[in-house]
């Protein structure tokens, strides 16, 4: 670190309690009075250096032998930065480094020690040392404007900052192998044990290939107003935005400690302990810094990884940050989805009015960002002609929205056990994703499996409709047959499965025969390549196999069939059985009733003959 020595005289301060007092030999005729702190001092010596001090104590009237009394209770940096400055006009000797330079220099502008008063004076030996020397250096430079949030409304006012700030934002913007000491050299200039070389004494150093973001870590220890200021010359100066935004990035980890949780041990982007720094910030200050950051970041797709942000929006949640930061957080989270991965998706549910376990909604919003700026990419187009030009073409551009929709189903997988989850969003989930997104609908399939097993009190009306967002002709095979044999799924989607199943396997035996008509043929095939007998007999096999498959398939649908016409007849006669019971029943009660009557009138006769 810079510094200069000031003064010539051995330090004849000293101090007990809250009192200063110089050991001279000679009695005090003054009393200065810096906040708690008294200094017990002499006014020749700071008469001739200070001009407001020389104010003071000429307005003052003589207060006998006990001398005058002055209160300087605005002095920038209180009792410490007059503590040096009055060293200074005792000569007294003392260092003066990047680390007090800022706000000694704020103080000798509130005591007025300028040249007027005095050649060579406080004024104009720390305005050379800021000049000559901290400016010139990195690091430097960084502990001066750290020391800058002490004085702040002073250094601005003097343009301290903005000449730190400026330097600071120049040599970030310019090669850092351009500035610093030594001069990283190459070839001749490199000693055998590695080290640099200047002038040909070997350094020690060793030499240090720096990337462009090697100023991060050094900015991110700034304050938040003094980052904001540098963030925003910087930008300036034309600083890219993926360098801005990497740097904002890192200072987020720095200060929010909800960042880092998920972070590796190993991560090299951390090379700081974020506990001791965060530890410092309290809810409401971390709120406010993150709030701050959204504002900070470039809203632009990719400049920041998708796990800061949806860091950024679970910590956004925890501390209840305004509803606009969390907006901007999930339309950023929006914009580039696709780069998202299943569990960053996974935000519990703080909210105690929902009672589901994944905050769904907040995904469902999400999503929504993304297929709106994904159509808008296709200018408005419909789904069907994107499906007809761009899906079979195979162009990239339906590759974002491809990995988005398997993510989605992937999510919907995740959450389909939890019972609270209503139909209605699930659905909502599914459909969000357009019909030409999903290549296949296994992953689909999947999840309404899932969401059916979880949820075995659903109606059929509502199984029916849940898997009527699945379209049976995009499962694979293998997913046709798991579906075949689904005892949740409803009557109607079974059928429907093993009929799209059936049309797939003939389809694929058609292709197989044609190709083997071409074989036997002895035609080449369009690519001209001769097909080998080995070859011939593998697709044989191949058919026959399909062959089977399919009449399996016949045989499964005929008594699938049987079985439902042999319960409709089944129910057919137990209805007519419990009828005819019911009649029979019926007429034996009354035949009981009419022969009791009978009985009863030839009673009443034989009785009436007696």
């Amino acid at each position: 670190m810079a510094c200069m020595k000031l003064g010539s005289k051995a330090d004849a301060f000293r101090r007990e309690g809250n009192s200063w007092f110089c050991t001279t030999g000679l009695p005090s005729d003054i009393t200065i009075e810096v906040g708690e702190v008294l200094f017990h001092l002499h006014k020749f010596p700071l008469l001739s250096k200070s001009g407001l001090l020389e104010k003071l104590i000429r307005e003052k009237p003589e207060e006998g032998e006990e001398g005058c009394s002055v209160n300087l209770t605005d002095i920038p940096f209180g009792p410490k930065a007059f503590e040096l400055a009055a060293k200074f006009c005792y000569n007294i000797k003392f260092e003066l480094t990047a680390s007090n330079v800022v706000y000694l220099r704020c103080a000798a502008d509130y005591l007025e020690m300028t040249e007027e008063i005095s050649e060579g004076n406080l004024v104009s030996q720390s305005d050379d040392f800021l000049n000559r020397y901290v400016l010139r250096g990195w690091k430097d430079t960084i502990r001066a404007l750290q020391t800058c949030d002490d004085v702040l409304p002073r250094a601005e006012e003097l343009q301290i900052v903005k000449r730190l700030i400026e330097s600071l934002a120049r040599k970030a913007s310019t090669d850092p192998n351009m500035f610093g000491w030594p001069i990283m050299q190459i070839g001749p200039s490199q000693s055998p044990g590695g080290s640099v070389l200047w002038n040909g004494i070997s350094t020690g150093a060793k030499p240090i290939n720096r990337s462009s973001d090697w100023w991060y870590e050094d900015v991110s220890s700034l304050s938040l107003p003094l980052y904001k200021k540098l963030i925003s010359v910087m930008e300036s100066r034309g600083v890219t935005q993926e360098l801005i935004a990497g740097s904002i990035s890192f200072y987020a980890k720095r200060h929010l400690p909800g960042l880092n949780r998920r972070e590796s041990v190993s991560d090299t982007s951390c090379r700081f302990d974020s506990k001791v720094l965060a530890s410092s910030l309290s809810e409401e200050e971390q709120k406010h810094l993150l709030e701050e950051i959204d504002q900070l970041l470039p809203f632009q797709k990719g400049l920041a990884s998708s796990r800061i942000l949806f860091g950024l929006l679970r910590t956004a949640i925890i501390l209840r940050a305004s509803e606009k930061c969390l907006s901007n957080l999930e339309r950023r989270i929006g914009m580039q989805l696709d780069q998202a991965a299943l569990e960053d998706l996974l935000i519990p549910n703080i909210s105690e009015a929902v009672e589901t376990l994944y905050d769904v909604d907040r995904v469902q919003r999400i999503l929504d960002h993304f297929v709106a700026m994904d159509q808008d990419n296709f200018g408005g187009a419909s789904p069907a002609l994107v499906e007809d030009e761009q899906l079979i073409l195979g162009s990239p551009s339906l590759t974002p929205i491809t990995t988005v929709a398997k993510l989605i189903d992937n999510y919907l997988a995740e959450v389909a056990p939890d019972v609270n989850l209503k139909l209605s969003k699930f659905q909502s989930l599914i459909t969000a994703v357009p019909d030409y997104a999903r290549p296949l609908d296994d992953g689909l399939y999947r999840a309404i499996d899932i969401y059916l097993k979880a949820h075995p009190w659903l109606q059929e009306s509502e199984r029916e409709e849940l898997c009527r967002l699945m379209d049976c002709q995009k499962l694979s095979l293998e997913a046709c047959t798991h579906a075949a044999q689904n005892e949740r799924l409803p009557l109607r989607a079974v059928v429907q499965v093993l009929f799209f199943e059936q049309l797939h396997l003939r389809s694929s035996i058609a292709g197989c025969l044609l190709m083997s008509d071409n074989l036997d043929g002895s035609r080449p095939l369009q690519s001209g390549v001769q097909v080998s007998n080995r070859e011939h007999q593998v697709l044989k096999l191949g058919m026959d196999s399909m062959r089977n498959r399919v009449s399996e398939l016949e045989k499964e649908c005929s008594s699938l069939r049987e079985d439902i016409e042999k319960l409709g007849r089944e129910k057919k006669k137990l209805g007519f059985r419990i009828i005819k019971s019911q009649i029979c029943s019926s007429n034996d009660g009354l035949a009981s009733k009419e022969r009791l009557a009978s009985e009863e009138v030839e009673k009443q006769k034989h009785l009436k003959q007696k």
